[in-house]
């Protein structure tokens, strides 16, 4: 009885009781702000308030919510990280240094002329009229408050400037975290983030030691060593690890590992550590496939449990007793709330007007990068502890005093609140002219058909048919074995359930349906041709192991010598009876590890009537694992493919380069790399882009351009003779 009134007792202590009390926090917030139409991340952070110590006193701040607290902050930036799309924000570069100048430069400039009054008229209120001993030996005299006046507002200031991303799973919510607003966004604050973080420390540096050379050059070489590791040393460790390791748990462990390494080199550095976490995520985002497993598990983990320990957490830290004290303390909240919110909002407005934005895209902004919450907090609780001079009555001053520190944490409160109802509202408006705007672009329908038989290619062939699917794209992906309806052996009947049991599974954790089929056919031809027709599929992948195609003067006979009967014998009777467009894929490392795409078009190709889907299926491809393209062909072809791509609306870095004969395949040997996926665009024989020379490509593939993964393509087409029909009409295929 007396265990059970001790766990009753108030702040709770049982850990159990504790983390089950959060659960429930998660849990029931969002049930109950959604019937407020309050945006959830308000919910958690008034949770945080009325449970806090400084609220109920249900729950204590101690060091488990410090800890996971930061972790959530850690995560929060590593997300805007890793969500980003890398194609996109290269093209957005310019708008988003744009931006990130505006949102940096108007807070500090307003920061400090508002805040040399504040700041001013606190260190006066303090000393009641006595003169502040400094503790640097500086006189006490006008001319020397000024000076720390000027510091504390520079300091204050670059406190405005900075913004947390706490809205960002908002925008993640609604699905537009790759809309232009968003990525610049994300982008400008990257920008004013470094910036902020950087006059911070220099303004800590003026209070603590002179500003001389030995300081800079500290500075400097500490940057630029955490620029080179993280730049230069972590895409290549990160490709790496996943080309030798595949087990889904490892990958995802070893990312977050290398996000909390990353960030505590960046305070070893002199920086805040939440400047390594998001660069991390940018440097790792190219593993990340848009459409994969382990992005679904990255998000799952933060949204479920990391992100709402720190927001929880920033609402334990309010203090409403605080503003019975004084009316400084009152009258700091107001300017900081008041500064922070117009000066972030005008900066917004610059932009929108600058870059010529829509009012939506410009209320993304000023919604994303309103709220003050991490870096922020890091900057008055620095400065808060430093102490720059005494009292007569050995009070000390410190660089930032109690009622600003007191302050911030309202400032903190009430741009959150902005923050998330100006996003959530935007980020409404935002999805419906982007579902508008996809209704109105190209986008055939993705039924993709991923013929399965052999156990060791599965997740291989899952991963690129994920990455091929659009991520709105609604339809399933169906798997396929055919057993041999003549010899129903159970074995082979408990070995075809495995493997699309283990794709199923697959589907699953990438968030994908995933519909099964085991098929009881005369032969393997005969049951794709039948799945085919009876589900409309738009796309068949094969797969075809690491050493095939290798040897032989003809690709189907190197096949057949080295005794795979399914591509062997069924590829020709394939293009024969299925006018849908077949992928063969032979993989060498996982598609998570491309960092360009090579693409092989032959002549003519864009007056084909497959033309308009294989272009945009490559778009989607290059798009969903953040890979460049390289396009090889003639003149006249490769500027109609990067003409069709460009109407996609996804900005793909294309490059161009000339190749007029399809026998100069050997010549672009030596441009390749190592992670390069080739495509190959080829023909059925009735085809108009058909080449003799497409019976060499088993010898380039042996001989100059071996080592490399690659995926043959035969594109969609109709009856012989037939060009340009349109997409939509589907009734003309099988």
């Amino acid at each position: 009885m007396e265990y059970f009134w001790n766990m009753l007792t108030l702040p709770v202590e049982d850990p159990v009781l504790i983390f089950c009390m959060v659960l429930l926090i998660i849990l029931l917030t969002p049930i109950v702000f959604d019937r407020l139409h309050i945006p959830h991340i308000v919910g958690l952070i008034v949770a945080g308030v009325l449970l806090g110590p400084h609220g109920l006193h249900v729950l204590e701040y101690d060091s488990s919510f410090k800890l996971l607290g930061q972790v959530g902050l850690l995560y929060i930036m590593f997300l805007a990280g890793i969500d980003m799309n890398m194609n996109d924000f290269r093209e957005n570069r310019v708008k988003s240094a744009v931006f990130g100048l505006f949102t940096f430069a108007i807070p500090m400039l307003l920061g400090i002329v508002t805040s040399m009054a504040l700041m001013y008229l606190i260190y006066t209120q303090a000393a009641g009229g006595s003169e502040i001993a400094w503790l640097d030996g500086s006189p006490s005299n006008r001319a020397s408050l000024l000076k720390f006046c000027s510091i504390s507002a520079i300091v204050l200031a670059s406190m405005y400037a900075s913004n947390t991303l706490i809205s960002y799973p908002i925008a993640a919510r609604f699905g537009i975290t790759r809309s232009r607003s968003v990525n610049i966004s994300v982008g400008g604050t990257m920008i004013t983030t470094v910036l902020s973080l950087l006059v911070l420390a220099v303004s800590l540096e003026m209070v603590r030691s002179q500003l001389d050379a030995a300081f800079w050059l500290r500075f400097g070489l500490s940057i630029a060593l955490l620029g080179f590791i993280l730049i230069f040393l972590y895409p290549r460790i990160g490709r790496s690890f996943f080309k030798r390791f595949d087990d889904p748990v490892m990958q995802y462990v070893f990312l977050i590992a290398m996000v909390f390494l990353a960030s505590f080199l960046a305070n070893l550095a002199g920086v805040q550590a939440i400047i390594g976490a998001f660069l991390a995520g940018i440097t790792l985002n190219p593993l990340v496939p848009r459409q994969s497993s382990l992005l679904s598990r990255i998000h799952f983990v933060g949204n479920a449990i990391f992100i709402p320990f720190f927001l929880i957490s920033v609402g334990m830290i309010v203090d409403l007793h605080i503003f019975l004290e004084g009316y400084l303390t009152w009258l700091a909240a107001i300017v900081m709330s008041v500064v922070a919110t117009l000066s972030k909002y005008i900066a917004a407005v610059a932009a929108r007007h600058t870059l010529k934005l829509s009012k939506d895209d410009g209320n993304m902004l000023f919604g994303l990068t309103n709220a003050q919450a991490a870096a922020t907090l890091a900057a008055v609780v620095i400065a808060h502890g430093i102490e720059i001079g005494s009292l007569p009555d050995g009070t000390f001053v410190r660089l930032l005093p109690d009622e600003v520190l007191n302050g911030s944490i309202l400032m903190i409160l009430v741009t959150c609140l902005i923050s998330s109802i100006v996003t959530e509202r935007a980020a409404r408006r935002l999805a419906v002219s982007d579902e508008q705007v996809n209704r109105t672009q190209y986008n055939p329908e993705h039924r993709i058909l991923v013929s399965i038989s052999n156990p060791s290619q599965v997740k291989e062939l899952m991963d690129l048919a994920f990455v091929m699917k659009g991520k709105r794209d609604n339809q399933p992906i169906y798997t396929l074995h055919v057993v041999d309806e003549s010899d129903p052996n159970s074995d082979k009947v408990r070995r075809s359930d495995k493997m699309l049991e283990k794709a199923k599974s697959l589907g699953v954790a990438a968030e994908c349906k995933v519909k099964k089929i085991s098929r009881y056919d005369l032969n393997i031809t005969s049951g794709i041709t039948n799945v085919v027709m009876e589900k409309n599929i738009s796309d068949v992948v094969i797969g075809i192991r690491r050493n095939q195609g290798r040897e032989g003067d003809n690709f189907l006979d190197s096949m057949r010598k080295e005794g795979d009967a399914f591509l062997g014998s069924v590829l020709e009777s394939l293009l024969r009876k299925v006018n849908r467009m077949i992928c063969i894929y032979r993989p060498i490392q996982p598609i998570n590890t491309i960092n360009r795409v090579i693409l092989y078009v032959p002549d003519q190709v864009q007056f084909e009537s497959g033309f308009r889907k294989w272009c945009h299926r490559v778009v989607v491809l290059c798009n969903q694992t953040g890979s460049r393209l390289v396009i090889y062909g003639s003149n006249d072809t490769i500027r109609a493919v990067q003409a069709q791509m460009r109407r996609s609306r996804m900005n793909i870095k294309t490059y161009l380069r000339p190749m007029e004969q399809w026998t100069d395949l050997a010549a672009t040997a030596h441009a390749l790399r190592g992670n390069d996926l080739l495509i190959f665009v080829q023909a059925r024989r009735t085809s108009l882009s058909y080449q003799t020379a497409f019976e060499h490509l088993p010898e380039y593939i042996n001989g100059p351009l071996q080592g490399h993964g690659f995926i043959i393509l035969y594109p969609e087409q109709f009856k012989e003779g037939e060009i340009n029909l349109p997409m939509e009409d589907k009734s003309k295929i099988i």
